[in-house]
């Protein structure tokens, strides 16, 4: 039986990223969105955190990821942007009612979103930002003082240069390609494999496919149960969602291709995660609208969001929203998923230029 869900709107402004945390330390999550946050538990009120420059349609802030970066107990959050082409961090203040102020972490290059992922395996996620005219990949961490609080300020280590001509592309994921236990690095053509010191020597480069204009994240997990790792990618901005079937035969590495859903677009953000409680996870995702203001492939088709589940064979299309342009709603470029109601089921938080939007996860 599919999930049923319930859809309550939160705001029409019209950024594209949105986490969840404890903004205030009350033990209720928040929703944090761009210039904003929403107190919980039903994110009524709404208060400033700081300007976001604009740029035509878009914002320069194509992320949320909270963190406790100055160590003082309170969850800030990390983003950047195409536009500014600088990594920042936004302090959550004594008293978060009040503007946040901001802070540079690096000059990255035009980001096209970041992701977090534990690289080096000490508990603290380190910050990749997908800067695909860059041909440096760089991995941020967050210095810690003695007793593993954060300092306000991070490390940069820098994984891989490209050839001169070449950059790292559109699309990012993070995940055990190798089957060595370690976390590497996957991009557009191909991925990097964590050396056994991953913050201080360089990455060894693999150009073992193409996968085009690819999503943010570009999914790492063994779909098949076979015991080693696929990957799956949406295309961001053009038609298809696919799954990549790893194989190795006489020590070469292949790659098969498998469509998801070859007859949508827009496929930018995705999450994999248990939102049935079945102990497996389901791949969720949807259609960004207009990320590049009306112009990619598929733009004016109907859209929606979606979660689709693994079969054993392949995966079936459940829909948790879907419909023409107005009446509906897609995808931003980072959404997130969050238990809000203390149900121990995953409810769904999704920004986008169509507005911002909580569908209550209500179950079978």
């Amino acid at each position: 039986m599919p999930l049923k869900w319930k859809r309550v709107w939160i705001s029409d402004e019209i950024y594209e990223s949105v986490g969840v945390f404890d903004v205030d330390g009350d033990g209720t999550a928040d929703i944090v969105s761009g210039a904003y946050w929403y107190k919980g538990p039903d994110f009524r009120n709404k208060y400033f955190i700081g300007e976001v420059k604009r740029f035509g349609e878009w914002f320069d802030d194509f992320s949320t990821i909270p963190m406790d970066i100055n160590g003082d107990g309170r969850l800030d959050y990390i983003t950047g942007g195409w536009f500014g082409g600088i990594l920042r961090w936004r302090e959550n203040p004594t008293d978060p009612t009040k503007p946040w102020p901001e802070h540079i972490i690096a000059e990255t290059g035009s980001i096209e979103t970041t992701r977090a992922w534990d690289i080096d395996g000490d508990g603290v996620p380190e910050i990749i930002p997908n800067t695909p005219p860059m041909r440096e990949v760089k991995i941020f961490k967050l210095k810690t003082d003695a007793a593993g609080r954060g300092t306000g300020a991070f490390d940069c280590h820098t994984a891989f240069v490209f050839p001169e001509g070449q950059s790292q592309g559109h699309g990012l994921g993070c995940g055990d390609i190798a089957g060595n236990g370690r976390m590497d690095i996957v991009l557009r053509a191909g991925w990097l494999e964590a050396p056994l010191h991953p913050m201080k020597e360089t990455w060894l480069w693999h150009p073992e496919f193409d996968l085009g204009c690819a999503s943010v994240p570009i999914i790492v997990t063994d779909v098949n149960g076979d015991g080693v790792n696929e990957i799956i990618v949406g295309q961001a901005h053009g038609y298809g969602l696919d799954w990549y079937e790893q194989k190795i035969t006489d020590g070469q590495r292949l790659w098969i291709k498998h469509p998801i859903d070859p007859f949508n677009a827009q496929y930018h953000d995705m999450m994999w995660a248990d939102i049935d409680g079945d102990r497996m996870c389901e791949l969720v995702t949807g259609k960004r609208h207009r990320a590049h203001a009306g112009n990619d492939p598929g733009e004016w088709d109907d859209y929606g969001i979606y979660y689709f589940k693994w079969n054993g064979e392949s995966f079936s299309k459940q829909v948790i929203e879907y419909g023409p342009i107005g009446d509906t709603k897609g995808c931003g470029i980072h959404f997130t998923l969050a238990d809000l109601r203390n149900t121990g089921r995953l409810d769904l938080v999704v920004a986008g230029k169509d507005g911002l939007f909580v569908y209550y996860n209500e179950g079978i």
